[in-house]
């Protein structure tokens, strides 16, 4: 199977060197120039980033919004991975993440850790000097090779009995974000679901563990805390093949509850890969910015912590007042078709 690498405008001499290291004992087809875009769903891509001192790739851009004029299903089937490098040391996460929802939702899937990213000195890669004894720039190359084989060999298996997992924080009396979810669950009312209220004081945030800590209280499938994360979230995770994450936006971003819950992945993280578990997410705003909360989910999950991104991974909505999601146009119609999605897309 040829890697379709798509490289657009100009790249810098670290740059090239990392792609050379990730893909020169594959065979590629580079894709410069929109005008070169072939059909690419079904495909393996590696998406190419090289940001400016702004943190910005206009060419890349360009690229994005050609396939955004093919349609909707431009990427549909396609799984990409992403090298990505900065001339210093900001902006290759926000930069990762906002490409990653774009290509999303063209249909485009993303296997967890789905990017190596280099800032312009190579220092976020001074901790993986603790595991190789190997200069920076040696250990990025590393990682790209390493990146590129796990995106060559995906090849998931769809789960056809899955067991999926909805974590909340909210009040079915108000939330629009639960009524649309009750829309998405009637659709999936014969599979396994488990859903988990994350109630105010239940889950306290990450204390911050040292790595040695955290590895010995995830040994014991534990953390420093204990409490309902332990007894409940952490083991439902586990056994989980899809999670979804109800997020009403709060200030552009998941409900504090929902964040602890992630920070506190930590230690289940360190005891087994999430690569298996599909992330999903119903999010609604009262009056804007649900791309902002989707990308910060896609960041902490699918970037960090490793879970595997599908296609159309998440329902979208703005409503303001207590119920009114159900008023929106096509919304049952559109809840359906995220349940089908859900059913469709939970692989491993």
């Amino acid at each position: 199977m040829s890697l379709y690498v798509i490289i657009p405008g100009e790249i810098s001499n670290s740059l090239y060197k990392m792609v050379k290291a990730a893909t020169s004992h594959i065979d590629t087809t580079t894709i410069k120039s929109p005008h070169e875009l072939p059909d690419l769903r079904n495909k393996k891509i590696l998406f190419i980033v090289q940001l400016n001192e702004l943190g910005y790739n206009h060419a890349f851009f360009e690229m994005l919004s050609a396939l955004y004029h093919k349609g909707i299903d431009a990427l549909f089937g396609a799984t990409a991975g992403m090298i990505i490098h900065s001339p210093n040391e900001l902006y290759t996460k926000s930069s990762a993440r906002n490409i990653i929802f774009l290509a999303n939702q063209l249909g485009c899937r993303f296997i967890g850790h789905p990017m190596i990213e280099a800032t312009g000195s190579f220092n976020n890669f001074r901790t993986w000097q603790k595991t190789y004894n190997l200069s920076l720039e040696e250990i990025c190359h590393k990682l790209c090779k390493k990146l590129v084989d796990r995106l060559i060999k995906d090849s998931p298996v769809l789960i056809t009995k899955p067991k999926i997992l909805a974590l909340h924080s909210s009040s079915y009396k108000t939330s629009n974000t639960l009524m649309l979810w009750s829309m998405v669950k009637k659709h999936l009312a014969t599979y396994e679901i488990k859903e988990l209220h994350v109630e105010n004081g239940t889950v306290k945030d990450c204390i911050g563990c040292s790595f040695k800590t955290c590895l010995h209280y995830s040994k014991q499938s534990s953390c420093f805390y204990g409490g309902f994360m332990v007894e409940e979230v952490l083991p439902s995770i586990e056994k989980a093949d899809g999670i979804v994450w109800l997020c009403p936006n709060y200030n552009d971003a998941v409900s504090a509850n929902l964040m602890a819950v992630i920070n506190r992945l930590t230690s289940l993280y360190r005891k087994t890969p999430l690569y298996d578990k599909s992330l999903f997410s119903v999010i609604v705003s009262g009056n804007s910015g649900s791309d902002s909360v989707a990308k910060q989910l896609i960041d902490a999950l699918n970037i960090n912590k490793g879970f595997r991104l599908p296609p159309y991974f998440t329902l979208m909505a703005t409503a303001n007042d207590p119920k009114t999601v159900q008023y929106i146009p096509s919304i049952e119609k559109k809840a359906e078709s995220f349940a089908q999605n859900i059913l469709h897309q939970i692989k491993a």
